[in-house]
Protein backbone atom coordinates (compact mmCIF):
# COMPACT_ATOMS: atom_id res chain seq x y z
CA UNK A 1 0.00 0.00 0.00
CA UNK A 2 1.17 3.52 -0.72
CA UNK A 3 2.73 5.49 2.10
CA UNK A 4 0.86 8.58 0.91
CA UNK A 5 -1.94 10.06 2.96
CA UNK A 6 -5.08 8.07 2.35
CA UNK A 7 -8.24 9.85 1.24
CA UNK A 8 -11.50 8.39 2.56
CA UNK A 9 -14.93 8.23 0.99
CA UNK A 10 -17.90 5.95 1.45
CA UNK A 11 -18.40 4.91 -2.18
CA UNK A 12 -15.78 4.95 -4.92
CA UNK A 13 -17.17 4.90 -8.45
CA UNK A 14 -14.65 3.96 -11.13
CA UNK A 15 -15.41 5.33 -14.57
CA UNK A 16 -17.25 8.48 -15.72
CA UNK A 17 -19.01 7.20 -18.79
CA UNK A 18 -22.75 6.69 -18.87
CA UNK A 19 -22.61 4.04 -16.12
CA UNK A 20 -20.54 6.10 -13.66
CA UNK A 21 -22.57 9.24 -14.23
CA UNK A 22 -25.83 7.36 -13.66
CA UNK A 23 -24.42 5.83 -10.46
CA UNK A 24 -23.33 9.24 -9.21
CA UNK A 25 -26.73 10.80 -9.84
CA UNK A 26 -28.50 8.14 -7.79
CA UNK A 27 -25.92 8.17 -5.00
CA UNK A 28 -26.19 11.97 -4.82
CA UNK A 29 -29.98 11.79 -4.64
CA UNK A 30 -29.66 9.37 -1.71
CA UNK A 31 -27.15 11.62 0.04
CA UNK A 32 -24.41 8.98 -0.02
CA UNK A 33 -20.87 10.43 0.01
CA UNK A 34 -18.89 9.29 -3.01
CA UNK A 35 -16.20 10.11 -5.54
CA UNK A 36 -16.17 9.28 -9.27
CA UNK A 37 -12.76 8.72 -10.84
CA UNK A 38 -12.13 8.84 -14.59
CA UNK A 39 -8.70 8.21 -16.05
CA UNK A 40 -9.28 10.54 -18.99
CA UNK A 41 -12.28 12.77 -19.80
CA UNK A 42 -15.99 12.29 -19.14
CA UNK A 43 -17.43 9.86 -21.72
CA UNK A 44 -13.96 9.35 -23.20
CA UNK A 45 -14.86 6.28 -25.23
CA UNK A 46 -17.46 8.28 -27.15
CA UNK A 47 -14.73 10.78 -28.04
CA UNK A 48 -11.61 8.82 -28.87
CA UNK A 49 -12.54 5.16 -29.29
CA UNK A 50 -15.14 5.48 -32.03
CA UNK A 51 -14.99 6.53 -35.67
CA UNK A 52 -15.43 10.16 -36.70
CA UNK A 53 -18.86 9.88 -38.32
CA UNK A 54 -20.50 7.79 -35.59
CA UNK A 55 -23.96 8.79 -34.42
CA UNK A 56 -26.15 7.17 -31.77
CA UNK A 57 -28.11 4.19 -33.06
CA UNK A 58 -31.30 5.27 -31.28
CA UNK A 59 -33.19 8.59 -31.54
CA UNK A 60 -32.40 11.43 -29.16
CA UNK A 61 -35.75 11.22 -27.36
CA UNK A 62 -34.81 7.71 -26.21
CA UNK A 63 -31.00 7.48 -25.99
CA UNK A 64 -30.65 9.75 -22.95
CA UNK A 65 -31.19 9.89 -19.20
CA UNK A 66 -34.54 11.03 -17.75
CA UNK A 67 -33.10 14.19 -16.18
CA UNK A 68 -31.95 16.02 -19.32
CA UNK A 69 -32.96 16.26 -22.97
CA UNK A 70 -30.77 17.07 -25.95
CA UNK A 71 -31.51 20.77 -26.38
CA UNK A 72 -30.15 21.06 -29.93
CA UNK A 73 -30.98 17.69 -31.52
CA UNK A 74 -34.39 16.88 -33.00
CA UNK A 75 -36.01 14.22 -30.78
CA UNK A 76 -36.28 11.81 -33.71
CA UNK A 77 -32.72 12.49 -34.96
CA UNK A 78 -29.51 10.67 -34.01
CA UNK A 79 -26.96 12.57 -31.96
CA UNK A 80 -23.34 12.65 -33.23
CA UNK A 81 -20.78 11.08 -30.92
CA UNK A 82 -19.23 14.39 -29.81
CA UNK A 83 -22.70 15.66 -28.93
CA UNK A 84 -23.32 12.54 -26.86
CA UNK A 85 -20.08 13.15 -24.96
CA UNK A 86 -21.07 16.77 -24.37
CA UNK A 87 -24.47 15.59 -23.16
CA UNK A 88 -22.84 13.61 -20.37
CA UNK A 89 -20.68 16.60 -19.45
CA UNK A 90 -23.84 18.71 -19.23
CA UNK A 91 -25.50 16.03 -17.12
CA UNK A 92 -22.60 15.97 -14.69
CA UNK A 93 -22.72 19.75 -14.43
CA UNK A 94 -26.49 19.86 -13.94
CA UNK A 95 -26.36 17.50 -10.98
CA UNK A 96 -23.00 18.77 -9.67
CA UNK A 97 -21.59 15.26 -9.65
CA UNK A 98 -18.26 14.76 -7.80
CA UNK A 99 -16.24 13.61 -10.81
CA UNK A 100 -12.45 13.78 -10.96
CA UNK A 101 -10.91 13.36 -14.39
CA UNK A 102 -7.34 12.40 -15.21
CA UNK A 103 -7.13 9.93 -12.32
CA UNK A 104 -6.49 6.28 -13.13
CA UNK A 105 -7.36 3.44 -10.78
CA UNK A 106 -4.51 0.93 -10.79
CA UNK A 107 -6.07 -1.70 -8.54
CA UNK A 108 -8.55 -2.34 -5.73
CA UNK A 109 -7.93 -4.65 -2.79
CA UNK A 110 -9.50 -5.47 0.54
CA UNK A 111 -8.20 -3.26 3.35
CA UNK A 112 -7.59 -5.68 6.23
CA UNK A 113 -6.47 -2.94 8.59
CA UNK A 114 -9.62 -0.83 8.34
CA UNK A 115 -12.25 -2.88 6.54
CA UNK A 116 -13.68 -1.97 3.18
CA UNK A 117 -11.33 -1.44 0.26
CA UNK A 118 -8.23 0.47 -0.68
CA UNK A 119 -7.83 1.70 -4.25
CA UNK A 120 -4.40 2.59 -5.56
CA UNK A 121 -4.75 5.46 -8.02
CA UNK A 122 -2.45 7.70 -10.01
CA UNK A 123 -3.31 10.46 -7.51
CA UNK A 124 -2.75 8.39 -4.39
CA UNK A 125 -4.67 5.80 -2.34
CA UNK A 126 -8.36 6.08 -1.56
CA UNK A 127 -10.19 4.06 1.09
CA UNK A 128 -13.87 3.24 0.53
CA UNK A 129 -16.55 1.09 2.09
CA UNK A 130 -18.03 0.30 -1.33
CA UNK A 131 -16.68 0.23 -4.87
CA UNK A 132 -18.76 0.46 -8.06
CA UNK A 133 -16.91 -0.72 -11.17
CA UNK A 134 -18.60 1.41 -13.81
CA UNK A 135 -16.13 0.83 -16.62
CA UNK A 136 -18.79 -0.88 -18.73
CA UNK A 137 -18.64 -3.65 -21.27
CA UNK A 138 -16.38 -2.10 -23.91
CA UNK A 139 -12.99 -2.50 -22.26
CA UNK A 140 -10.58 -4.71 -24.17
CA UNK A 141 -10.89 -4.97 -27.98
CA UNK A 142 -11.55 -8.58 -28.97
CA UNK A 143 -9.57 -9.58 -32.07
CA UNK A 144 -9.73 -13.25 -33.06
CA UNK A 145 -6.36 -14.92 -33.58
CA UNK A 146 -7.02 -15.62 -37.26
CA UNK A 147 -4.62 -13.50 -39.33
CA UNK A 148 -1.04 -13.21 -38.01
CA UNK A 149 0.78 -9.89 -37.88
CA UNK A 150 3.17 -11.26 -40.48
CA UNK A 151 0.40 -11.42 -43.09
CA UNK A 152 1.47 -8.12 -44.64
CA UNK A 153 -1.82 -6.25 -44.16
CA UNK A 154 -2.60 -3.56 -41.62
CA UNK A 155 -5.01 -4.81 -38.97
CA UNK A 156 -6.96 -2.58 -36.58
CA UNK A 157 -9.91 -3.01 -34.28
CA UNK A 158 -13.02 -0.92 -34.92
CA UNK A 159 -12.27 1.07 -31.75
CA UNK A 160 -9.12 2.38 -33.48
CA UNK A 161 -10.80 3.12 -36.82
CA UNK A 162 -11.51 6.81 -37.50
CA UNK A 163 -12.09 7.36 -41.23
CA UNK A 164 -11.20 5.89 -44.66
CA UNK A 165 -8.17 8.16 -45.08
CA UNK A 166 -6.57 6.49 -42.07
CA UNK A 167 -6.18 3.16 -43.86
CA UNK A 168 -3.51 2.32 -46.46
CA UNK A 169 -4.48 2.16 -50.11
CA UNK A 170 -6.32 -0.88 -51.37
CA UNK A 171 -9.38 -2.94 -50.60
CA UNK A 172 -10.56 -3.46 -47.04
CA UNK A 173 -11.89 -6.56 -45.31
CA UNK A 174 -14.30 -5.66 -42.51
CA UNK A 175 -14.97 -8.53 -40.14
CA UNK A 176 -18.20 -8.33 -38.15
CA UNK A 177 -21.78 -7.53 -39.15
CA UNK A 178 -23.02 -5.67 -36.10
CA UNK A 179 -23.62 -1.94 -35.88
CA UNK A 180 -19.93 -1.06 -36.12
CA UNK A 181 -19.10 -3.43 -38.96
CA UNK A 182 -21.96 -2.49 -41.27
CA UNK A 183 -21.49 1.25 -40.72
CA UNK A 184 -17.74 1.14 -41.27
CA UNK A 185 -18.12 -1.04 -44.37
CA UNK A 186 -20.75 1.34 -45.75
CA UNK A 187 -18.53 4.38 -45.14
CA UNK A 188 -15.51 2.73 -46.74
CA UNK A 189 -17.52 1.74 -49.81
CA UNK A 190 -18.93 5.27 -50.14
CA UNK A 191 -15.34 6.58 -50.15
CA UNK A 192 -14.60 4.47 -53.22
CA UNK A 193 -12.89 1.52 -51.57
CA UNK A 194 -13.48 -2.06 -52.59
CA UNK A 195 -14.93 -3.68 -49.48
CA UNK A 196 -15.42 -7.25 -48.31
CA UNK A 197 -17.73 -7.70 -45.30
CA UNK A 198 -17.55 -10.90 -43.26
CA UNK A 199 -21.01 -11.65 -41.89
CA UNK A 200 -21.86 -13.98 -39.02
CA UNK A 201 -24.99 -14.61 -36.96
CA UNK A 202 -26.90 -11.44 -36.16
CA UNK A 203 -30.23 -9.84 -35.33
CA UNK A 204 -31.44 -6.96 -37.50
CA UNK A 205 -34.46 -5.08 -36.16
CA UNK A 206 -36.23 -2.52 -38.35
CA UNK A 207 -34.92 0.96 -37.59
CA UNK A 208 -38.47 2.22 -38.04
CA UNK A 209 -41.82 0.51 -38.69
CA UNK A 210 -45.34 1.91 -38.95
CA UNK A 211 -44.20 5.38 -37.89
CA UNK A 212 -42.40 4.22 -34.75
CA UNK A 213 -38.70 3.69 -33.99
CA UNK A 214 -37.44 0.21 -33.19
CA UNK A 215 -36.62 1.41 -29.67
CA UNK A 216 -40.30 2.29 -29.21
CA UNK A 217 -41.37 -1.12 -30.46
CA UNK A 218 -38.90 -2.99 -28.24
CA UNK A 219 -40.19 -1.01 -25.28
CA UNK A 220 -43.88 -1.35 -26.09
CA UNK A 221 -43.53 -5.08 -26.72
CA UNK A 222 -41.62 -5.56 -23.47
CA UNK A 223 -38.52 -6.80 -25.27
CA UNK A 224 -36.14 -4.35 -23.57
CA UNK A 225 -37.18 -5.87 -20.24
CA UNK A 226 -36.29 -9.48 -21.04
CA UNK A 227 -34.08 -10.58 -18.17
CA UNK A 228 -32.15 -13.34 -19.91
CA UNK A 229 -31.05 -13.79 -23.52
CA UNK A 230 -32.21 -16.80 -25.53
CA UNK A 231 -29.98 -19.84 -25.09
CA UNK A 232 -26.82 -19.41 -27.10
CA UNK A 233 -27.57 -15.74 -27.84
CA UNK A 234 -25.77 -14.11 -24.93
CA UNK A 235 -23.52 -12.18 -27.31
CA UNK A 236 -25.79 -11.78 -30.33
CA UNK A 237 -24.63 -9.16 -32.82
CA UNK A 238 -27.26 -6.52 -33.61
CA UNK A 239 -27.18 -4.85 -37.02
CA UNK A 240 -28.79 -1.46 -36.51
CA UNK A 241 -27.68 2.03 -37.48
CA UNK A 242 -28.51 5.68 -36.93
CA UNK A 243 -26.36 6.71 -39.92
CA UNK A 244 -27.98 8.45 -42.89
CA UNK A 245 -30.77 9.66 -40.64
CA UNK A 246 -31.50 6.14 -39.42
CA UNK A 247 -32.36 3.32 -41.79
CA UNK A 248 -32.91 -0.40 -41.52
CA UNK A 249 -29.84 -2.50 -42.25
CA UNK A 250 -30.43 -4.93 -45.11
CA UNK A 251 -27.44 -6.84 -46.43
CA UNK A 252 -29.07 -6.83 -49.87
CA UNK A 253 -28.62 -3.05 -49.94
CA UNK A 254 -24.97 -3.33 -48.94
CA UNK A 255 -24.39 -5.86 -51.71
CA UNK A 256 -26.20 -3.62 -54.21
CA UNK A 257 -23.84 -0.79 -53.24
CA UNK A 258 -20.90 -2.95 -54.26
CA UNK A 259 -19.85 -4.55 -50.98
CA UNK A 260 -18.87 -8.20 -51.36
CA UNK A 261 -20.47 -10.26 -48.60
CA UNK A 262 -18.58 -13.27 -47.25
CA UNK A 263 -19.08 -15.65 -44.35
CA UNK A 264 -17.32 -15.71 -40.98
CA UNK A 265 -13.55 -15.26 -41.11
CA UNK A 266 -12.48 -18.73 -39.99
CA UNK A 267 -8.85 -19.41 -40.87
CA UNK A 268 -5.76 -18.08 -42.61
CA UNK A 269 -2.84 -19.80 -44.34
CA UNK A 270 -0.26 -18.71 -46.92
CA UNK A 271 -1.87 -15.37 -47.65
CA UNK A 272 -5.38 -16.79 -48.05
CA UNK A 273 -8.22 -16.22 -45.60
CA UNK A 274 -11.05 -18.76 -45.50
CA UNK A 275 -14.68 -18.04 -44.70
CA UNK A 276 -17.36 -20.15 -43.05
CA UNK A 277 -20.14 -21.85 -45.06
CA UNK A 278 -23.10 -20.32 -43.24
CA UNK A 279 -23.49 -16.90 -44.88
CA UNK A 280 -26.88 -17.63 -46.48
CA UNK A 281 -28.15 -19.28 -43.30
CA UNK A 282 -27.09 -16.29 -41.17
CA UNK A 283 -28.61 -13.72 -43.53
CA UNK A 284 -31.89 -15.65 -43.68
CA UNK A 285 -31.92 -15.93 -39.89
CA UNK A 286 -31.43 -12.17 -39.70
CA UNK A 287 -34.39 -11.74 -42.07
CA UNK A 288 -36.48 -13.99 -39.83
CA UNK A 289 -35.56 -11.89 -36.82
CA UNK A 290 -36.54 -8.73 -38.70
CA UNK A 291 -39.89 -10.18 -39.76
CA UNK A 292 -40.60 -11.45 -36.25
CA UNK A 293 -40.47 -7.88 -34.93
CA UNK A 294 -42.92 -6.80 -37.64
CA UNK A 295 -45.21 -9.71 -36.70
CA UNK A 296 -45.17 -8.75 -33.03
CA UNK A 297 -45.78 -5.09 -33.87
CA UNK A 298 -48.73 -5.93 -36.13
CA UNK A 299 -50.18 -8.22 -33.48
CA UNK A 300 -49.88 -5.47 -30.87
CA UNK A 301 -51.66 -2.97 -33.11
CA UNK A 302 -54.42 -5.48 -33.86
CA UNK A 303 -54.81 -6.27 -30.17
CA UNK A 304 -54.82 -2.69 -28.87
CA UNK A 305 -56.42 -0.89 -31.78
CA UNK A 306 -53.91 1.98 -31.75
CA UNK A 307 -53.94 4.04 -34.93
CA UNK A 308 -50.66 3.59 -36.80
CA UNK A 309 -50.30 3.54 -40.60
CA UNK A 310 -49.91 0.23 -42.38
CA UNK A 311 -46.57 -0.47 -44.06
CA UNK A 312 -46.86 -3.55 -46.30
CA UNK A 313 -43.71 -2.61 -48.24
CA UNK A 314 -41.63 -3.34 -45.15
CA UNK A 315 -42.26 -7.06 -45.72
CA UNK A 316 -41.14 -7.02 -49.34
CA UNK A 317 -37.63 -8.46 -49.31
CA UNK A 318 -35.66 -8.66 -52.56
CA UNK A 319 -34.04 -11.95 -53.57
CA UNK A 320 -30.75 -12.69 -51.86
CA UNK A 321 -27.74 -11.44 -53.86
CA UNK A 322 -25.48 -13.84 -55.70
CA UNK A 323 -22.66 -13.21 -53.24
CA UNK A 324 -24.88 -14.66 -50.48
CA UNK A 325 -26.35 -17.62 -52.38
CA UNK A 326 -22.99 -18.62 -53.88
CA UNK A 327 -20.43 -16.96 -51.62
CA UNK A 328 -16.71 -17.05 -52.11
CA UNK A 329 -15.15 -19.37 -49.54
CA UNK A 330 -11.62 -17.96 -49.57
CA UNK A 331 -9.75 -14.82 -50.52
CA UNK A 332 -6.11 -14.36 -51.48
CA UNK A 333 -5.50 -11.03 -49.78
CA UNK A 334 -2.66 -9.91 -52.04
CA UNK A 335 -4.43 -10.98 -55.22
CA UNK A 336 -7.59 -9.13 -54.12
CA UNK A 337 -5.56 -6.03 -53.27
CA UNK A 338 -6.60 -6.07 -49.61
CA UNK A 339 -4.38 -3.62 -47.75
CA UNK A 340 -6.15 -3.63 -44.40
CA UNK A 341 -8.52 -5.54 -42.14
CA UNK A 342 -10.90 -3.85 -39.70
CA UNK A 343 -11.97 -6.18 -36.91
CA UNK A 344 -15.47 -5.09 -35.80
CA UNK A 345 -15.59 -8.05 -33.45
CA UNK A 346 -16.61 -6.47 -30.18
CA UNK A 347 -14.95 -6.33 -26.80
CA UNK A 348 -14.28 -8.41 -23.74
CA UNK A 349 -14.19 -7.36 -20.11
CA UNK A 350 -11.26 -7.68 -17.75
CA UNK A 351 -11.81 -6.84 -14.10
CA UNK A 352 -8.71 -8.51 -12.73
CA UNK A 353 -7.83 -5.23 -11.01
CA UNK A 354 -10.66 -5.94 -8.55
CA UNK A 355 -10.42 -8.23 -5.48
CA UNK A 356 -10.19 -11.91 -6.36
CA UNK A 357 -13.67 -12.85 -5.15
CA UNK A 358 -15.34 -10.36 -7.48
CA UNK A 359 -14.17 -12.01 -10.70
CA UNK A 360 -13.58 -15.43 -12.18
CA UNK A 361 -10.30 -16.77 -13.52
CA UNK A 362 -10.76 -14.90 -16.80
CA UNK A 363 -11.41 -11.57 -15.08
CA UNK A 364 -15.14 -11.66 -15.77
CA UNK A 365 -17.48 -10.30 -13.09
CA UNK A 366 -19.25 -12.62 -10.69
CA UNK A 367 -22.49 -10.86 -9.87
CA UNK A 368 -26.26 -10.87 -9.74
CA UNK A 369 -27.88 -7.73 -11.16
CA UNK A 370 -24.61 -5.91 -10.57
CA UNK A 371 -24.22 -7.02 -6.95
CA UNK A 372 -20.90 -8.82 -6.75
CA UNK A 373 -20.21 -12.13 -5.08
CA UNK A 374 -17.56 -10.14 -3.19
CA UNK A 375 -19.52 -8.06 -0.62
CA UNK A 376 -19.09 -4.35 -1.16
CA UNK A 377 -18.25 -4.56 -4.88
CA UNK A 378 -20.81 -3.59 -7.54
CA UNK A 379 -20.82 -3.53 -11.33
CA UNK A 380 -22.56 -1.28 -13.84
CA UNK A 381 -22.86 -1.19 -17.63
CA UNK A 382 -22.64 -4.93 -18.30
CA UNK A 383 -24.65 -6.53 -21.13
CA UNK A 384 -27.74 -8.25 -19.71
CA UNK A 385 -26.85 -7.02 -16.21
CA UNK A 386 -30.54 -7.05 -15.35
CA UNK A 387 -32.28 -6.81 -18.71
CA UNK A 388 -31.73 -6.57 -22.45
CA UNK A 389 -31.31 -2.80 -22.23
CA UNK A 390 -28.66 -2.81 -19.50
CA UNK A 391 -25.71 -1.76 -21.65
CA UNK A 392 -27.68 1.01 -23.39
CA UNK A 393 -27.78 4.62 -22.19
CA UNK A 394 -31.29 4.55 -20.76
CA UNK A 395 -30.92 1.00 -19.42
CA UNK A 396 -27.80 1.68 -17.37
CA UNK A 397 -29.62 4.55 -15.62
CA UNK A 398 -32.19 2.11 -14.23
CA UNK A 399 -29.54 -0.44 -13.25
CA UNK A 400 -27.64 2.32 -11.43
CA UNK A 401 -30.76 3.13 -9.44
CA UNK A 402 -30.95 -0.49 -8.29
CA UNK A 403 -27.27 -0.61 -7.33
CA UNK A 404 -27.54 2.64 -5.37
CA UNK A 405 -30.57 1.24 -3.56
CA UNK A 406 -28.62 -1.89 -2.61
CA UNK A 407 -25.89 0.26 -1.11
CA UNK A 408 -28.47 2.32 0.75
CA UNK A 409 -30.00 -0.88 2.15
CA UNK A 410 -26.62 -2.05 3.42
CA UNK A 411 -25.96 1.32 5.01
CA UNK A 412 -29.27 1.04 6.82
CA UNK A 413 -28.45 -2.37 8.27
CA UNK A 414 -24.99 -1.34 9.40
CA UNK A 415 -26.35 1.87 10.87
CA UNK A 416 -28.61 -0.06 13.24
CA UNK A 417 -27.67 0.72 16.86
CA UNK A 418 -29.88 -1.78 18.70
CA UNK A 419 -33.24 -1.53 20.46
CA UNK A 420 -34.91 -0.88 17.11
CA UNK A 421 -33.26 2.51 16.76
CA UNK A 422 -31.45 3.22 13.48
CA UNK A 423 -28.48 5.57 13.55
CA UNK A 424 -29.17 9.16 12.61
CA UNK A 425 -26.64 8.97 9.78
CA UNK A 426 -25.98 5.29 8.98
CA UNK A 427 -22.60 4.46 7.53
CA UNK A 428 -20.95 1.26 6.42
CA UNK A 429 -17.50 2.70 6.95
CA UNK A 430 -15.38 0.93 9.59
CA UNK A 431 -15.44 2.52 13.03
CA UNK A 432 -12.09 4.25 12.70
CA UNK A 433 -13.11 5.64 9.30
CA UNK A 434 -16.48 7.08 10.29
CA UNK A 435 -15.12 10.24 11.95
CA UNK A 436 -13.15 11.02 8.82
CA UNK A 437 -16.23 10.48 6.69
CA UNK A 438 -18.26 12.72 8.95
CA UNK A 439 -15.64 15.44 8.87
CA UNK A 440 -15.29 15.18 5.10
CA UNK A 441 -18.99 15.53 4.48
CA UNK A 442 -20.06 17.91 7.24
Amino acid sequence: MSSQEVEVTEVLVIGAGQAGIAASEHLSAAGIPHIVLERSRIAERWRSERWDSLVANGPAWHDRFPGLEFDDVDPDAFAPKERVARYFEQYAEKFALPIRTGVEVLGVQRDPAHGGFIAETSAGPIRAAYVIAATGAFQVPAVPAVVPESAGVEQIHSSAYRNPEQLPDGAVLVVGAGSSGVQIADELRASGREVFLAVGAHDRPPQRYRDRSFVWWLGTLGLWEKSTPPAGAEHTTIAVSGAHGGRTIDFRDLAADGITLVGRADAYADGVISFGPDLERDVRAGDANYLSVLDQADAYISRTGIDLPEEPAARELDPLPESVVHPIRSLDLAEAGVGSIVWATGFRVDYRWLPEGAVDAQGRPRHERGVSAEPGIYFLGLPWQSRRGSSFIWGVWHDAKYVAEQIEIQRGYLGYTGNGRPAAAPSTAPADVRPELTAATA
